[in-house]
């Protein structure tokens, strides 16, 4: 059980809060002008990386209000909390350049053209039984 430290609250059991996704994602400057496919990869497409992760959370049952996390998803530790609108601190603490809470950086969030290209993969049993699998993963 994760012990959260709310911004406004302190620190609560883990079940008072929901989980609000991956933050810091740009809103598109001209979302009307978005092709489905684009329009799609907003709403759907987020990082899921392997160690520290900057996530949105909901203090539900306590004073309600949203705030941000820096938390490692692989050991589960919360590494900062801050309010939203304050820039995404590093892993050590200390803020970055970034400013609000929206990502500067071209992502697929925002640009549509970042989804990997499949169109020379193959799906048989044997491509897949003789490609290594990653450092790291199991079988």
């Amino acid at each position: 059980m994760l012990l959260i430290s709310c911004p406004n609250c302190g620190s609560r059991d883990e079940t008072e809060f929901h989980y609000g996704g991956q933050a810091h994602v740009a809103y598109p400057e001209n979302p009307n002008e978005l092709t489905d496919r684009e329009w799609a990869e907003f709403l759907f497409y987020r990082d899921n990386t392997k160690g520290s992760f900057a996530e949105r959370w909901l203090h539900s049952t306590g004073c309600r209000q949203w705030f941000n996390m820096l938390r490692d998803t692989v050991t589960y530790d919360i590494q900062a909390v801050y309010p939203m609108g304050t820039p995404r601190p590093d892993a050590a603490g200390q803020r970055t350049a970034d400013t609000g809470t929206a990502s500067t950086a071209a992502d697929s969030t925002t640009t549509g053209s970042a989804a990997p290209d499949i169109s020379g993969t193959s799906t048989s049993a044997t491509s897949i039984s003789s490609t290594p699998a990653p450092e790291g993963a199991t079988k």
